[in-house]
């Protein structure tokens, strides 16, 4: 049986790119609340906090063409803005200290 993590998204801090109009960066706080099945990291426990970075962006192909969607790389950010997203999600404590 294969094992399942669900987390539940706390708090959320949303910047834009300083350069674009069609990209923007997301910095989530994820709390770990339940666990299913075969779990791989038997280290995981209920209530840890994880963080997730990536990005939204207009879509340019098939049915994302025109809309915003979830990116699927690893994100890119020039270095002011990742040290002003960081400073943010700081400020509206998304990332806990």
């Amino acid at each position: 049986m294969r094992g399942y993590y669900f987390f539940k998204r706390e708090a959320v801090t949303y910047m834009p790119q300083h350069n674009t109009n069609e990209k923007f960066y997301a910095v989530e706080r994820l709390k770990l609340v339940k666990l299913t099945g075969r779990i791989t990291n038997i280290s995981s426990k209920l209530g840890q906090i994880e963080y997730r970075m990536g990005y939204y962006i207009i879509g340019k192909n098939g049915r994302a063409k025109n809309k915003w969607t979830w990116g699927q790389f690893c994100p890119m950010i020039p270095k002011n803005d990742f040290n002003k997203l960081l400073s943010k999600a700081y400020k509206e404590k998304t990332i806990l200290k």
